[in-house]
Parts: structure tokens; sequence; C-alpha cells
């Protein structure tokens, strides 16, 4: 089964922020490109075996509700719930910015 992928506004103003830091902040154009690269390669895996991730219980991920699970990609998790057909990625966010337990 092939499962659709939703990206919120949230994910997607992350995902921007993130590339943008690297290629401007940073001035690393090629690193931007790769990472631009491999965080668009995580999310489509997802489409194919979302479940691969475990859900996570911790008690910082519960605003995005209680099966919520995270991919990783270098340092970034990238918060996500499955829903019928459907990968829902909330957010695109340094791992370190997750606490709890």
């Amino acid at each position: 089964m092939i499962y659709k992928i939703s990206i919120s506004d949230d994910a997607q103003r992350d995902y921007d922020e993130y590339i943008d830091y690297i290629r401007y902040d940073c001035d690393a154009p090629m690193t931007a490109a790769k990472h631009y690269a491999g965080i668009k390669d995580t999310i489509a895996d997802l489409s194919r075996n979302p479940f691969i991730n475990p859900v996570r219980r911790n008690s910082s991920l519960l605003q995005y509700g209680f099966n919520v699970r995270r991919a990783n990609f270098k340092k970034m998790a990238i918060l996500y719930t499955i829903y019928n057909d459907v990968v829902f990625v909330h957010r695109i966010v340094a791992g370190s910015m997750i606490t709890g337990v």
C-alpha cells in the first residue's frame, strides 16, 4: 500500500527555515541541497512504510496526538501521525527540542 503524504504548514515552514539557515546563515549551498534532498527522501519513504518508526510517548509530543511517530534525518526529527491511508507530517524540528518521557 502506498500512503499519501500531507505536510502541515508548520512542517513546511520548519523545512524551509532549516534549509535557508544552512544555505544563507551557514553559507553552505551544497550542504543545503543535500539536506533538502535527504529530508525529502525520508518523507517519501514514509509513503511506503510509515509504521517502521514506533509510536512515541514523550509528553512534549502529545500535542500531535497519542500515536505520533518520529523519523530522523541527521539531527532533525520528522514528527508524523498516520490516519487511514494518509501520513500527516506535523513538524520538522531539531531532535534536541523534544523533551519529556
